[in-house]
């Protein structure tokens, strides 16, 4: 009797041994944290990645500021995309990235946008340029300028244009670039400072103005892996630096800022 149980028992072992977990069934996946306004460029990536590699990519957008937060908190990203240098350098300060990962990989423009049905025309951006008189009755909308990338840029491009203080109480905080566009998509706003890339993506506004490109820091993206992030995120990130990846993100008008790697 004995010896029937020690059979029975060995036999359930094997066959525990041998059925893979749930959790080892399971496909292999990245989470990469992406500010808001590359998330069109990045959903096509993450496609052409995980039918060329297998892995799944698991995004999430929202402001720089936002998912750097997060990432301090724990939350468990494996790459991060930065819309501005700021919040790149935060996180290798805190030591959440791995700084030998880290590139700068895309470049892109600021503009002024207007609803799609607007009578408003080109609009000359230069020293002097009257903001708050171009919006009338209305609000300027853009990032929160006290901490995401777009709007900060915003706040640094209308300060130097002698614009900043007529305008700052007509200003309206999104929480993010993407926030700021649907405000001026659905006519909420009249007028919105977002990246050219946004615009490009909403066909219910236009681009009535473009800023110099002196007027604000470079928009600059940098990239980088957590300090946390699982081994098949470096393919990730390479991928990120292929000739593939830079059809794509220039397809939607940002600039490639580095040399493609294959």
């Amino acid at each position: 009797m004995f010896t029937r149980v020690l059979i029975a028992a060995a036999a359930i072992a094997a066959v525990s041994f041998a059925a893979p977990t749930p959790s080892l069934a399971q496909e292999k996946s990245i989470t990469m944290f992406a500010a808001a306004s590359m998330k069109n460029a990045i959903d096509d990536i993450n496609a052409a990645f995980t039918k060329q590699t297998g892995i799944k990519v698991v995004p999430s957008y929202a402001a720089s500021s936002a998912l750097m937060r997060q990432i301090e908190q724990g939350a468990p990203a494996d790459v991060f995309a930065s819309a501005d240098l700021e919040w790149m350098d935060y996180g290798s300060q805190k030591k959440l990235i791995k700084d030998d990962t880290r590139v700068n990989l895309l470049g892109n423009k600021l503009v002024l946008i207007a609803p799609a049905d607007s009578k408003l025309g080109n609009v000359a951006i230069g020293q002097g340029f009257d903001l708050a008189t171009l919006a009338g009755g209305g609000r300027i909308v853009t990032g929160d300028v006290r901490a995401v990338p777009v709007g900060r840029y915003a706040k640094a491009a209308l300060e130097k244009l002698g614009a900043w203080a007529k305008a700052e109480p007509k200003m309206a905080m999104a929480e993010n670039v993407r926030a700021a566009l649907t405000l001026v998509a659905r006519g909420e706003a009249p007028l919105g400072i977002v990246y050219e890339t946004d615009a490009k993506v909403e066909p219910k506004v236009k681009i009535v103005g473009a800023f110099p490109e002196d007027s604000h820091p470079p928009i600059t993206y940098p990239v980088a892996l957590t300090s946390y992030a699982k081994p098949e995120a470096a393919r990730y990130l390479a991928f990120l630096r292929s000739g593939a990846a830079k059809t794509i993100f220039e397809a939607f008008g940002f600039t490639f800022l580095v040399r493609p790697t294959s």
